[in-house]
């Protein structure tokens, strides 16, 4: 290093000059100086490694040769070869999938497959998603059906509870009536006080048992024949009968 106080020693120096340096692009020069003693500090640019080389790239292309070789037997050298990197890039490779059990050296150059079927496993990835759309789609009517119920329980509630609707809270002999699914049927009206029990056993193959009960009051039951009005028949308000327990 030329010592800048001997004036003598600077006539054999020549000057640095960007366009002499044999690099990609113009260097990035940084003068120091310290102690009176200037250094030059070059900045290069260093090219990132392409994803092509990449430890993935390969590992992805490699099962690509698994799957296509029979019975998923491969030759190292030929792999490297098809891959175009050298024989130890593909150890890389094959020393993680030996360490997990899913290859088995046959030979020197020699591994096999021996992990589950690729394509089962593929298909199982994607029967897999179907069922994550189908649960999505689950989800989305469960969360509809919670809101229709909801908003039935909050109408049911508003029915019950509104003292302007607990006066009309009844049907007449003209609205049973007026039920088409009901005509030519026989329809039993049941008037009963606050938690009565009714039970019906299984049908049995020439009657049909009703079981009603109730401990706060009498039971109230009006058969409805809904029919054709006949003159001087009963209507629904003339036929009334009262008991606490009844099995027709």
């Amino acid at each position: 290093m030329a010592n800048p106080a001997n004036p003598a020693q600077w006539e054999h120096l020549r000057p640095l000059r960007p366009d002499t340096l044999r690099v990609s692009e113009a260097p990035m020069i940084n003068l120091n100086v310290d102690n009176d003693v200037p250094f030059v500090r070059r900045t290069l640019k260093v090219k990132k490694p392409r994803f092509d080389a990449s430890l993935v790239y390969l590992t992805q292309k490699f099962m690509d040769l698994v799957k296509s070789a029979p019975d998923g037997v491969l030759d190292l050298n030929e792999v490297a070869t098809m891959l175009g990197v050298r024989k130890r890039r593909v150890y890389d490779i094959t020393n993680v999938l030996d360490g997990i059990h899913l290859i088995q050296k046959r030979s020197k150059n020699l591994i096999q497959w021996v992990g589950s079927n690729l394509d089962q496993v593929l298909g199982r990835a994607s029967k897999q998603e179907k069922l994550k759309d189908e649960l999505s789609d689950l989800s989305a009517m469960e969360e509809a059906l919670d809101e229709l119920i909801k908003d039935c329980a909050h109408q049911l509630f508003e029915l019950t509870e509104d003292k302007e609707n607990a006066k009309l809270a009844y049907v007449t002999y003209q609205d049973i009536r007026s039920i088409q699914a009901f005509q030519e049927q026989i329809v039993i009206a049941i008037k009963a006080p606050e938690e009565t029990k009714l039970e019906i056993p299984i049908p049995k193959e020439d009657c049909i048992e009703v079981h009603v009960k109730s401990t706060k009051g009498p039971i109230d039951v009006y058969l409805c024949e809904v029919e054709q009005e006949k003159p001087g028949a009963k209507t629904f308000e003339d036929t009334d009968t009262d008991t606490s327990e009844i099995e027709p």
